[in-house]
């Protein structure tokens, strides 16, 4: 399991970096207007979720499948939860930059999520072809 959380983290840092240099370039290209000060946090925030989150699915992952079903189902609601929560907070106590949080926030939560489930797929597959 180690070997598979420490690669995982190894692509999520590329993901991490990737949007980090996509996001410098669509800085000096787009308004400022669009990028809220909070951007680098989000990026650390994202990449300790996910890597939480991973590391959550890959223990369950190693009892039974139903077990992993429900705990994927779990971690996902409780981070949407989460999710929903702190732009709330943030957008009430920052009204000012409210939109540029919320969009950002957005677009890197449509980009961890598609990378974690394809992942998540990946490492479901390899088990089931495992034998687990």
């Amino acid at each position: 399991m180690k070997t598979v959380v420490t690669s995982y983290a190894k692509r999520l840092l590329l993901v991490t970096l990737a949007a980090g240099t996509l996001v410098l370039v669509l800085f000096f290209v787009l308004p400022g207007t669009w990028f809220t000060p909070s951007l680098p946090f989000l990026f650390i925030f994202y990449y300790a979720c996910s890597l939480l989150s991973f590391m959550i699915l890959c223990r369950s992952l190693q009892k039974k499948f139903n077990r992993f079903v429900s705990v994927f189902m779990l971690t996902t609601a409780l981070k949407l939860f989460v999710f929903i929560a702190i732009m709330i907070i943030y957008a009430f106590i920052n009204r000012k930059d409210a939109i540029p949080f919320l969009l950002n926030f957005f677009v890197l939560y449509l980009v961890y999520t598609v990378f974690e489930v394809t992942q998540i797929i990946g490492l479901t597959k390899s088990s089931a072809s495992a034998g687990n």
